[in-house]
């Protein structure tokens, strides 16, 4: 970013130092205006900062140019949409100039959650030819530092890069093939804000007026924050004296150090706030290995903290586009209760209960011994895919079947899908992860079979079937597709009680 500050050429140290401070003040911009920017097409551009009062602040984009005063040391105006493309030069007036070049007009996605969205390109599967080829004029790379802040900052410290290997290797692997797949086919510039952090639960992305407004977070979320703090001191300072004991005695201890406190809206506060509100087309989302455990309450958190970013950003329902659970752990011979499977099934009723949601199923990618799978391509490749089908509105199979119906006939179960394309396929033989239970609501593996756009499914054990279910496991051995290449999304036909449900 250059920047030239104009002045008054008036001799003397007196006259200077009777000119008022504001007079010299510099407006400001966010970090996430600088040179390379990437800028919304299409929708209108909010460019802001900070000046003195009172203070005529002048942007000029292309062959627009808007003014406004600063208020309260804050100023804000709104371009008009633009179309994609550039390089151009963006420039801020007011008793200086800030100039920002080679910036892009394309289309701007937020990539955020957990350590599978931060997990960078050069530890994902075999990235060597990946991070050698990276070079992209027409890709920007804008990572948020990491900071927990306890109510909302308004700046990072970070600059937009030019795709290129010695950025893109350190960048989220996910983002980056969720980018290079949307610029390849969409052929327009794209801007990728990247901004997670491994480990996080989805109420420290939220804002603690949403977290407060709902009786069931506040009481299991907000009030129980103090309590848990406490505790993790006194862990701390246990581990701590026993640490200093052992050390005197020539002796390391055995146990690792508590696992730090995850404090509400702490992230939302420190990585999400400065970003808004920064023109944007969506965000793509890699979390909800934190909140297995509570998957119930994953049902509503997940839409309400969507919708948090939502009326936050003030840019209508953005795209927001999540990514299931991987399989992970062991694998069980029997079917069984599980709470990722609670939370991938959350994850899904996201896309039932709000608007342009999408969710990229990777049932094939997982990992039984890392909750890190390193294949991030089809990752990447699926979120484009949804992105294409959702934001852009192309008339494509962009999800692999989601089950639609259940009907029983007999001592078989008849499923119907959506997003079943060119058809129902199983591409290594006999289909597999099915199971049905009778009245009882034992649970037993099943046979299944496709016949035509449906999977009938089958067992000697259950006479009169009342519920299905697929994939349903914390690592699900499955292979139901569409012949478009996409993945099933494991589902149950039942409304039986949640494990996860709380315990009255």
């Amino acid at each position: 970013m250059n920047r030239s500050t104009s002045s008054l050429l008036l001799p003397g140290c007196l006259v200077a130092l009777a000119l008022s401070a504001s007079a010299w003040a510099n407006v400001r911009l966010p970090a996430l205006f600088t040179d390379h920017m990437v800028l919304q097409q299409e929708k209108a551009i909010p460019v802001w900062g900070w000046a003195d009062e009172g203070e005529t602040v002048t942007v000029r984009f292309r062959q627009q140019t808007v003014s406004t005063v600063a208020r309260g040391g804050k100023w804000m105006v709104r371009l008009q949409p633009e179309k994609p493309g550039g390089p151009d030069s963006l420039t801020v007036s007011a008793n200086n100039q800030v100039s920002m070049d080679d910036v892009l007009v394309g289309e701007v996605w937020i990539c955020s959650g957990q350590s599978n969205m931060e997990w960078p390109l050069s530890r994902s599967y075999q990235p060597e030819a990946d991070i050698q080829s990276a070079t992209n004029a027409k890709i920007r790379l804008f990572t948020v530092p990491k900071l927990k802040a306890k109510t909302p900052v308004k700046d990072v410290k970070a600059s937009w890069k030019v795709c290129q290997p010695d950025e893109a290797k350190n960048f989220s692997a996910v983002g980056y093939y969720f980018g290079r797949a949307l610029q390849r086919d969409c052929a327009v510039p794209i801007g990728l804000i990247h901004t997670s952090w491994g480990g996080s639960p989805a109420e420290v992305w939220m804002s603690e007026d949403v977290l407060t407004q709902n009786p069931e977070y506040r009481r299991d979320i907000l009030d129980t924050y103090p309590a848990a703090w406490r505790k993790y001191q006194e862990q701390v300072a246990a581990y701590e004296k026993e640490k200093a004991e052992l050390e005197a005695q020539g002796k390391k201890i055995q146990r690792g150090r508590p696992w730090g406190l995850w404090r509400p809206t702490e992230l939302y506060n420190g990585m999400i706030a400065p970003l808004i509100p920064y023109a944007i087309r969506g965000a793509i989302w890699y979390q909800g290995e934190s909140n297995a455990g509570r998957a119930h309450q994953y049902r509503t958190l997940f839409p309400d903290m969507i919708r948090n970013w939502r009326r936050d950003w003030g840019q209508d329902d953005f795209t927001f586009l999540a990514v299931q659970l991987a399989p992970y752990m062991k694998i069980q011979e029997q079917p069984a209760e599980s709470a990722w499977a609670e939370l991938r099934e959350a994850q899904w009723l996201a896309t039932q209960v709000l608007p342009n949601v999408g969710m990229a199923v990777i049932t094939d990618v997982g990992d039984p011994q890392d909750i890190h799978p390193t294949k991030k391509v089809p990752v990447g490749e699926r979120l484009a895919l949804a992105a294409r089908g959702i934001a852009y509105g192309e008339k494509i199979t962009y999800s692999g079947p989601i089950y639609r119906r259940m009907v029983a006939r007999g001592n078989q179960a008849i499923l119907s899908f959506r997003h079943v394309g060119k058809g129902l396929h199983a591409p290594d033989g006999e289909l597999k992860g099915f199971a049905v239970c009778g009245p009882d609501r034992h649970f037993y593996w099943a046979q299944a079979k496709i016949e035509g756009r449906r999977v009938v499914v089958s067992c000697p054990e259950v006479k009169r079937p009342v519920a299905v279910r697929y994939g349903w496991a914390d690592c699900p051995v499955v292979n139901l597709w569409n012949k478009d290449g996409l993945p099933a999304s494991p589902f149950r036909t039942d409304d039986f009680p949640m494990i996860t449900a709380p315990k009255n």
